[in-house]
């Protein structure tokens, strides 16, 4: 197959001058085309990379670049994103479908350049359009640059665990949740979760494909966790054996021993395991860690196992092994517990560079909704979900393109700092304007070299209070604080880390609670920020950041490519004053 066209020798030599005397390039083809799998006894088509679910693994070095042609075979658009990769200048390869680009056509291709930075660890990379990255995903592996080494004792081995969703449909995914758009309805759950794409043997037809890690006694391993998975936080454990965690999203945190992690969508995780038990087979189990009320019983609450199994002339057992520590699925106290141990490595060769000197502070609830005012003005029933009550509406072309080329209509820079209205976000009782969003493209413009302080806060609006994990593209950040109840900007601020907290991409807004997030707008261009549950995201619980250019090239948005798949929209878009809600709600409140 031919690979790459001849402007990429151009792109070479670009990509090579920012990278330090170890950075390596790299190239690989993505074809993305549907393919049958065989799950639940049940046979599917469903499109994947390169024949594979999960997709391929990209192994690089920090600083390095990857080219990744990806032609698409499949018969609706794609983009695919590089989760936590920053990208430094470059969001023209970031991927988020009608934010950095349009979709990637069916019969054509583009080629991403994806730049390494300063991550070190565990990322991966996923689809970015509708529902897509429930089959189109894999890992990426950061390894520390030439003559460096990891901050905690070489591992004698490692493997990769990718948690995913499996639908049992044989609709295509996306044509489920577009019908459940269309007549007001939920979108899907899922039938089960997998390990490296499989079930695991608690559920049918899976005993032989059960996935198995092989370990000898004595050695310690490297597991590189990522929770691929569309809609819900997931616990996991080993039964019997303790785990270290020593990353996460890329970057390293003081290790921690536990008997369980709990890890949300969008998150990866490095943690150690030493094979110190008895010769045997021991489960390795994960199930989702359910943040919404109990009385609601319609979601996925299977099971999903692999087996760690040691090697040697034994016996083996009739059953491994199943893990005691593994919490349940309400347990809020253990998620908690868990994620408020996490700190930064915070030394010489791996500082926590946290912002001190705050220049804009944010205060964004995030809600679940009921009704939306759309872009004529006109009120429309529908389920929909805000921050600040901005339910996101994707425009017609893409963001960075519309601000890189001063197009008009696509979009306003109004997105507000603060709620509406201030209200008890953690009460029962809430106000009914509260209920209704406005669907609207708004984006939020940050000057270079600001430093960001973002309170995200919980709502129990329509009682549908939960979790919600929090990604930004294109950054990372630091989470300085996190609680329960309503955030008290006089109080909770004295109780910050601002020595050594955990660096994120992704991050738990809790269950009728408040998360703190520090950055330094050090990378300019167009950055979406979203929960990574997809039917929040399809809901539009997201907003976008745009990062002004600095005063010299270097610290600018670099030209886009040449080849950025076309869009084929216009500027009609006609968006609603954000004091649209106060007019409906005849300013009752």
């Amino acid at each position: 197959m031919g690979t790459f066209p001849d402007f990429l020798g151009l792109f070479l030599l670009c990509g090579m001058l920012h990278c330090i005397v170890e950075c390596h390039v790299h190239y690989h083809d993505f074809v993305l085309k549907k393919e049958n799998f065989t799950r639940l006894c049940n046979t599917k088509s469903m499109l994947v990379v390169n024949g594979s679910f999960p997709g391929p693994v990209i192994r690089v070095q920090k600083g390095d670049t990857v080219f990744v042609n990806v032609h698409n075979q499949g018969d609706y658009g794609v983009t695919i994103h590089w989760h936590g990769v920053h990208q430094p200048r470059n969001p023209w390869s970031d991927g988020p479908e009608y934010i950095t680009q349009c979709a990637i056509e069916p019969g054509s291709n583009f080629t991403y350049e994806v730049i390494f930075s300063d991550e070190e660890g565990t990322l991966w990379w996923h689809a970015h359009s509708e529902w897509t990255r429930a089959s189109v995903h894999g890992a990426i592996v950061i390894r520390p640059v030439d003559n460096t080494e990891f901050p905690f004792p070489k591992p004698d081995g490692e493997d990769i665990i990718v948690f995913g969703s499996w639908y049992n449909t044989t609709e295509d995914v996306n044509d489920v949740v577009a019908e459940d758009l269309q007549d007001g309805s939920d979108t899907p759950n899922s039938d089960c979760y997998t390990i490296n794409g499989q079930p695991g043997d608690f559920l049918p037809c899976s005993n032989a494909s059960t996935y198995r890690l092989q370990v000898e006694y004595g050695k310690t391993y490297l597991l590189r966790l990522i929770n691929a998975v569309m809609n819900v936080e997931i616990y996991f454990a080993i039964a019997e054996h303790s785990l270290t965690v020593v990353g996460m999203d890329a970057s390293y945190v003081k290790p921690i021993v536990t008997d369980f992690i709990m890890i949300g969508p969008g998150q990866t995780m490095d943690i150690l395991i030493t094979a110190n038990q008895p010769q045997g087979t021991y489960y390795m189990a994960g199930r989702q860690y359910n943040t919404v009320r109990k009385d609601i019983l319609d979601y996925d609450n299977s099971t999903v196992t692999g087996i760690l199994e040691y090697k040697g002339n034994y016996t083996l057992p009739t059953h491994p092994i199943f893990p005691s520590t593994l919490p349940t699925l309400f347990d809020l106290v253990a998620a908690k517990k868990f994620t408020d141990r996490l700190k930064s490595l915070a030394t010489i060769s791996h500082p926590a560079d946290v912002p001190k000197n705050l220049t804009t502070r944010m205060y964004l609830i995030a809600s679940s909704n009921y009704g939306f005012v759309n872009h004529s003005g006109q009120y429309e029933t529908g389920v929909a979900a805000s921050l600040n009550n901005v339910s996101w509406a994707n425009p017609s072309t893409d963001v960075l393109r519309a601000y890189y080329r001063n197009m008009e209509g696509f979009y306003t820079s109004d997105f507000p700092n603060f709620p509406p209205s201030f209200y008890d976000f953690a009460s029962e009782d809430y106000p009914d304007t509260t209920i209704i969003t406005a669907k609207a493209t708004k984006v939020k413009v940050l000057e270079y070299n600001e430093e960001v302080e973002i309170v995200f806060q919980g709502t129990n609006v329509l009682d549908a209070s939960e979790d919600h994990p929090m990604h930004m593209h294109g950054y990372s950040f630091y989470v300085v604080g996190s609680g329960t109840g309503n955030f008290d900007n006089e109080t909770d601020p004295k109780a910050y880390n601002l020595v050594d907290p955990p660096k994120m991409n992704t991050v738990s807004l809790p269950k009728v609670g408040w998360v703190a997030i520090r950055f330094k707008a050090s990378n300019p261009g167009v950055w979406f920020w979203h929960c990574h549950f997809d039917r929040h995201l399809t809901w539009g619980m997201s907003f976008v950041m745009i990062v002004k250019d600095g005063d010299t090239p270097e610290t600018s948005i670099r030209k886009p490519p040449p080849n950025m798949p076309p869009c084929n929209g216009s500027p009609t878009i006609r968006l609603q004053p954000f004091d649209m809600l106060r007019k409906i709600a005849g300013d009752s409140k």
